[in-house]
């Protein structure tokens, strides 16, 4: 049979479910429209948005195929041309971002012809087209702001993309979503193709205002060479936009303090304290309230569209602290949001968008000193720091359409962020307490005296952020090949980041410690601190240190990148992605010197294929093969490349001021303040040739996907998906400077000669072999070898294999179902950029890897690893007025952590913090090996939330009353523990595990909007 018969013979067997086209997607803001019909001379397909007056005519090829590719997204009309003259229609057609729509044709009449007229259009509902997209190798969600609008989610992108199977919920300390087992901070984060991500920590990023999302589209795995600097997922939003009817809205919602749920309190588990309470929870409140509106509609019809969105959110409330800083703090919130969009149609071949974004957020607040023991505030300790943040977006992007098989597009945006922090009443003379409660109950009267001094940390109130992003991409469509290239290019600007201490000369904390259980282990082995006993005051173990820090730097990243791919449509049937990506990545420093250059090609395969195995869309086998990689954001320079003080001074005492500042000290030897290097003891900037190791790689990790889509009956569709990820390569800093000049010696340098601006810890490639530039008083620089095995470190490794099982339920006009569960583990010795562990978000500045000791043990479960995920979330269209919505998780626990003294008891007690960093710090539990995860697990967590929905016919469907209950059973179970076990007797400090994170309590959120 010719092909060109086949072709038509199949489009009328499927009756309506047509072979798709292949289509690629620069950026994730527009779709595709693709499909099969008859392949008669003179045929063309016509795709229109009746609500924009955007129009597109494309050819029908020899084989019966269109294409007609970045398409904005909206509802489209799709008609087929025959001599120009419509034969068939299918209307309402829903175009999801990043995605191909299959809308295929079959012979409207075997008595129609080219003089055929006035033929009737024919409607396809939703869920006649296939649910599965045939030309997708990736792994994706997509949630439309009609969705959102149905489904309890909380009013963030995190919130929905937790929706997708495989993401986890980053640990409450610093937020976002982990992505089949990367952290939290190696995601990308987009708004309308521009990339949003946290400039200066890459730890979340910039999103819209939540009534202006018109989709968001979370990318879980697989994801193609046109996104980069990213190894965890990704969270696009696009934002809406303006039609040629002008439309209007208002809604106003209440989260009342009475309707919401009092937190459990924390107490002591462990230890002479144990059954005392630690925070007492139960007395915080809050109430919020968010007011928004929208309006959009054509300035120009068909031409040129507006849309703009507001939205501010303020909240009110109280928290007590915990028994180290017994205040309560009255505090208030005001979070401003806007967007605006305008599009021009110039023609149907060229377009022109502009995209407007602003966040913004002001925290003020007052502390009262709180009295534990009758549970009352007190009198008024201070005014807290107030706080104003914004984040400025614009955004340009050019469409054009230049032929049938041609599409450029070119954007160009900026990122302006700003942080400024107030200290009113700020007074210098006054010193900040730390660990007020581990103060010696016999010289404050059993009550922890925390002194006056509100103020910690002080950042610098020019401190700013800037992106600029530019991306040209090219996609041309050569018969059976869809060829698209582009560049993508970023530049980051860090302007006066970091922070230090308050306080008087020049700015210091007194840190008090308590060692009562062990107090004959010594302070810092590293620097000859003996332990307190011996000494005045000293001989139960408690002591003080006078701590002193200073980092504040500027700094800048260049990433630039180019990529291409070849979407191939081997046969009818089956689709091969080829792609490749070439990132190359810039770090300077405070006086912009390259500090890191990884500009040599770093290549990037993505390979995918799409095997539609019945030819009609209803079942399709799909794999994806690549690399990714990421870089280091601008953080790095502020700890790494620019100038650090960071010293302490070590005392017994045995007297405590009213102020809460120690008297009667004693200096510990040596007798003057110690520090990790001797230029963290003078705080000046390292050369940037010293700071990291040479010939230093990016972070890469290598995943592979296999999985499958299945319609079962015209209504449902499942899958299963195996995901496979392996960390090659990653960054963090090394502090064994002991090693590194034991190295230099063998390798015949002077390290009596060595000098003070070396740095005290260094970037570096873990669990490989690292060449370091030393340098000498003379000014002499010295290459020194270092292998993994002179470090004593472990490979790197960080492994991620889960199972996905997917079951949807398209809205078929009354409900809609989806159901996901991943069986996952997640494990290694190195959780990323970040330690959720221990909490600690010093991108790539983290305790893993500084000392061999740190390291012992360390593979296991990670801190993110969440073994079973069950989640479902739906709506039901009860009645013409009424709507009920569901979602629910039930994950099982996270990995519990020990971390305590480093060996056994046979270890004398001096040998039991070899790096110095405390007795919390070693994977040690009560003197036996204790890997991550072997500790046991956490609860597993239930969250079950509802929405009602009434619109009533006698407001025209315009007015809508909601009802949202989050966690409805109020289900309060620990998220994480504290793991510090902390002593070398093999007896827990009081800390160790008790409750640090639990799940949100239950609240309400009651809505009521009109759109008109």
């Amino acid at each position: 049979m010719p092909c060109r018969a086949r072709v038509i013979a199949a489009a009328i067997a499927v009756a309506l479910l047509g072979i798709e086209s292949p289509a690629v997607f620069a950026q994730s803001t527009v779709g595709t429209i693709s499909g099969a019909a008859p392949a008669a001379a003179g045929e063309s397909v016509r795709v229109e948005n009746p609500g924009s007056g955007f129009s597109r005519d494309v050819p029908v090829d020899e084989r019966g195929r269109f294409t007609a590719a970045s398409l904005p997204i909206g509802i489209y009309r799709v008609t087929l041309l025959r001599d120009g003259k419509p034969v068939e229609t299918r209307d309402n057609i829903q175009l999801r971002v990043g995605t191909t729509t299959q809308v295929s044709f079959a012979e409207a009449s075997s008595a129609a012809g080219p003089s055929t007229e006035n033929l009737a259009a024919v409607t396809v509902s939703a869920n006649a087209i296939p649910a599965i997209d045939t030309t997708s190798v990736d792994s994706r969600s997509v949630v439309t702001a009609t969705e959102l609008a149905k489904l309890p989610v909380a009013r963030s992108a995190e919130s929905v993309a937790l929706l997708a199977p495989g993401t986890v919920a980053g640990n409450p300390a610093f937020g976002g979503v982990a992505f089949s087992g990367s952290s939290v901070a190696e995601n990308a984060y987009y708004i309308n193709g521009f990339n949003t991500s946290n400039p200066l920590t890459n730890l979340g990023g910039t999103q819209l205002p939540y009534g202006a999302i018109d989709q968001q589209e979370t990318l879980t795995a697989g994801y193609g060479p046109q996104y980069g600097r990213s190894d965890g997922g990704v969270i696009s939003q696009v934002g809406k936009h303006g039609t040629n009817e002008w439309h209007f809205g208002a809604q106003i919602q209440w989260l009342p303090r009475s309707l919401r749920a009092g937190p459990a309190n924390s107490y002591y588990v462990q230890g002479k304290r144990k059954g005392e309470l630690y925070d007492y929870n139960r007395e915080d409140k809050s109430w919020s309230e968010i007011i928004n509106g929208y309006g959009g509609g054509a300035l120009i019809k068909d031409k040129l569209f507006f849309y703009a969105a507001y939205e501010v959110e303020r909240q009110q409330g109280s928290s007590i602290g915990s028994i180290d800083g017994p205040y309560e703090t009255e505090y208030r919130y005001r979070d401003p949001r806007w967007y605006a969009k305008v599009d021009w149609n110039i023609t149907d071949n060229h377009i022109l968008e502009f995209t407007g974004v602003s966040s913004k957020q002001s925290y003020q607040a007052n502390q009262f000193f709180y009295d534990y023991d009758s549970k009352t505030e007190g009198a008024f300790r201070a005014q807290s720091s107030p706080t104003k943040t914004s984040t400025d977006i614009g955004i340009v992007k050019y469409t054009g359409y230049l032929t049938d098989d041609l599409t450029l597009s070119a954007m160009y945006g900026k990122l302006k962020n700003k942080n400024y922090t107030q200290y009113p009443g700020y007074d210098a003379d006054q010193v900040f307490i730390s660990g007020a409660s581990n103060q010696n109950p016999a010289l404050n009267g059993g009550v922890p005296l925390p002194g006056s001094q509100p103020f910690g940390y002080l950042n610098d109130p020019s401190a700013a952020n800037r992106t600029r992003n530019l991306r040209i991409d090219l996609s041309e469509h050569l018969g059976d090949h869809t060829i698209s290239a582009g560049i993508d290019n970023q530049v980051a600007v860090a302007t006066d980041q970091g922070s230090i201490v308050s306080g008087p000369d020049g700015g210091y904390w007194w840190i008090y410690t308590n060692a009562s259980g062990d107090p004959t282990a010594p302070i810092d082995i590293q620097n000859g601190v003996p332990a307190p006993v011996g000494y005045p005051g000293g001989e139960d173990g408690y002591y003080v240190s006078r701590y002193r820090y200073r980092a504040v730097a500027s700094a800048q990243t260049t990433q630039r990148a180019q990529y291409i791919e070849d979407a191939w449509q081997v046969s009818d049937r089956f689709l091969l992605k080829l792609g490749l990506r070439n990132d190359q990545f810039t770090n300077y420093n405070t006086d912009h010197k390259a500090y890191i250059r990884q500009t040599k090609p770093q290549w990037a395969p993505r390979v995918g294929f799409a095997w539609d195995v019945g030819g009609d869309a209803s079942f399709k086998v799909f794999g994806n093969v690549g690399r990714y990689y990421l870089a280091l954001p601008n953080s790095v320079a502020i700890r790494g490349a620019g100038g650090n003080l960071f010293t302490n001074e070590y005392f017994t005492y045995t007297g405590i001021n009213a102020d809460g500042t120690p008297s009667g000290l004693t200096a510990l030897p040596p007798g003057h303040a110690v520090a990790g290097s001797a230029a963290a003891l003078t705080g000046a900037a390292p050369d940037p040739e010293t700071v990291t190791a040479r010939h230093l790689k990016a972070e890469f990790q290598d995943e592979y996907v296999l999985g499958f889509q299945h319609q079962w009956g015209p209504e449902w569709v499942y899958g299963v998906k195996g995901v496979v990820r392996n960390l090659r390569n990653a960054l963090d800093d090394v502090c064994d400077v002991g090693t590194i000049q034991a190295a230099a010696r063998a390798q015949g340098v002077d390290t009596d000669a060595l000098s003070d601006a070396n740095p005290s810890c260094y970037i570096f490639n873990p669990g490989k072999a690292s060449d370091f530039t030393l340098l000498t008083d003379d000014g002499a620089r010295h290459n020194v070898h270092v292998t993994n095995d002179d470090f004593g470190f472990p490979h790197l490794k960080r492994k991620y294999a889960g199972l996905e099982f997917t079951l949807e339920h398209p809205f078929d006009g009354t409900w809609y179902g989806s159901f996901n569960y991943v069986y996952s583990h997640s494990f290694g010795n190195t959780e990323g950029p970040v330690r959720s562990d221990i909490r600690q978000s010093d991108i790539a500045a983290t305790t893993s890897w500084d000392y061999s000791s740190l390291m012992v043990y360390s593979n296991g479960d990670q801190a993110n690893d969440q073994r079973h995920q069950f989640k479902f979330n739906g709506y039901w269209q009860m009645a013409s007025e009424w709507l009920l919505g569901a979602n629910l998780a039930v994950v099982s626990g996270l990995p519990k952590g020990c971390l305590g003294a480093f060996g056994g008891p046979d270890l004398p007690p001096e040998d039991r913090d070899p790096s110095g960093y405390g007795k919390t710090s070693y994977y040690f539990c009560d003197g036996r090996p204790e890997p991550p995860g072997r500790a046991g697990r956490t609860p597993w967590q239930y969250t079950l939330s509802g929405n009602l929905e009434y619109r009533p016919e006698w407001a025209g469907k315009k007015l809508a009353f909601n009802l949202y209950v989050f966690n409805i059973l109020n289900k309060q179970r620990p998220i994480q523990y504290d793991s510090g076990y902390g002593s070398t007797n093999d007896v827990p400090v009081d800390s160790y595990q008790r409750v640090v994170y639990r799940q949100q309590p239950r609240y309400v959120r009651v809505a009521v909007s009109y759109d008109f």
